[in-house]
């Protein structure tokens, strides 16, 4: 085999992929940029997209062929979300972000009988999920929440808060992380945490939501938890040890967010050469000039090698190997170069960019939030220190 068939193989799409980057961005294309700022205006979810997506089976890419799913891995998932995200913005990338990313726990480690109940309904989009980790005063230290489920007979009595807890408008479901007990001597602070699978029950949960700077469509709250009953049937996994099956699905979650970065990073870069192309200062195009070019080109390079690091992280991930440096990496990478790519576009189109008929400043908007969220680049450099330069933990 030639060195250039090597290379060929090792980063090619398989044929598969290949179809599937093409049906997401054929699908994109019934959904205008201007349909999705009219969506952030009004801030309404957008229940036409969400049936549309289930339809084309996009919610259960990474789910069981026996529930529905079309039972492909995270390599199929974070292009799909790339194009999603590409063709719509976070806006878009959300809508479906929690179905595909939020069960990812339930598929693994639900009951069978959960998995029958809750699985067909989620791919068929006639189920929402939202996810309930974190807290006001825990932040990133997950480990240190407060929500409290205590046992009362056959079920479990929870009470406690949740914040930034995304779809919680709409959803039908939620994966609520709680404390069952408190950890046994010389145990870590993860020991006692359990995983439902559970009712978002509005008598007993209070749904308040969050004004935010973007993504208005998808909304974001902070919820109230006083009393609400949870059947000892709705657990997933063991009792005390839902924070490590909670651990299961970050990675894939920052791979998929990663992608997400960069499909707004691609779509913004794409907006700001074609009006580079176009715009005319001093008899020339605005194109012709390097201070102009130079930015564009090197976001262009620096989103592609964000890319190739999803790519391998979600090949990793695929094949059952430790993915947790290439995921961070990516996710790192991805939410710095979607960001700067947005950031450059805003700067290319000048006072025009402030103009949401350009769309630009949406995606500039949304962008912010994938360096956010749901890890800060700060605590991945200090993962990545510790882990792979082998530097004393700092936090």
């Amino acid at each position: 085999m030639t060195a250039d068939a090597t290379r060929s193989a090792a980063w090619d799409l398989s044929e598969d992929q290949e179809a599937i980057k093409k049906a997401v961005d054929d699908g994109m294309k019934k959904f205008s940029l201007g349909y999705w700022r009219e969506i952030d205006k009004a801030g309404e979810f957008p229940d036409e997209f969400f049936g549309f997506a289930a339809q084309q089976g996009w919610l259960g890419i990474a789910m069981p062929p026996e529930f529905g799913g079309a039972g492909l891995g995270i390599s199929e998932a974070v292009m799909m979300m790339e194009g999603i995200a590409r063709g719509g913005g976070l806006t878009a990338a959300s809508t479906v972000h929690m179905n595909v990313f939020g069960t990812n726990v339930v598929v693994k480690h639900g009951s069978p009988e959960m998995k029958q109940a809750s699985l067909p309904d989620i791919i068929g989009g006639r189920m929402k999920v939202a996810f309930g980790v974190s807290e006001p005063d825990s932040g990133l230290d997950t480990t240190s929440l407060r929500t409290r489920a205590v046992r009362d007979g056959g079920d479990w009595v929870v009470n406690g808060r949740k914040v930034w807890i995304s779809t919680a408008q709409v959803a039908d479901k939620i994966l609520l992380l709680t404390r069952t007990r408190e950890p046994d001597p010389g145990k870590s602070k993860a020991d006692g945490l359990t995983l439902f699978f559970t009712d978002l029950d509005r008598d007993h949960i209070r749904v308040n939501e969050i004004e935010k700077v973007g993504r208005a469509a998808v909304d974001s709250n902070e919820l109230f938890i006083d009393d609400l009953r949870v059947p000892d049937r709705d657990m997933v996994g063991e009792e005390g040890k839902g924070f490590k099956l909670l651990l299961d699905g970050l990675n894939p979650e920052r791979l998929l967010v990663a992608s997400e970065a960069i499909g707004i990073g691609r779509k913004a870069l794409e907006i700001a050469v074609e009006y580079a192309k176009e715009r005319q200062v001093f008899g020339r195009v605005i194109g012709m000039n390097q201070g102009v070019q130079f930015p564009l080109a090197d976001s262009y390079a620096r989103l592609e090698s964000a890319w190739l690091m999803v790519l391998r992280g979600a090949s990793l991930y695929d094949r059952g190997l430790d993915c947790g440096a290439e995921a961070n990496s990516a996710k790192y990478l991805g939410g710095e170069y979607g960001f700067e790519a947005a950031d450059r576009a805003m700067q290319t189109l000048g006072g025009y960019s402030y103009a949401k008929e350009y769309h630009v400043e949406r995606l500039w908007r949304e962008a912010k939030l994938t360096r956010l969220a749901p890890v800060s680049p700060e605590l991945i450099l200090c993962y990545l220190a510790e882990r792979k330069l082998g530097l004393p933990k700092s936090y």
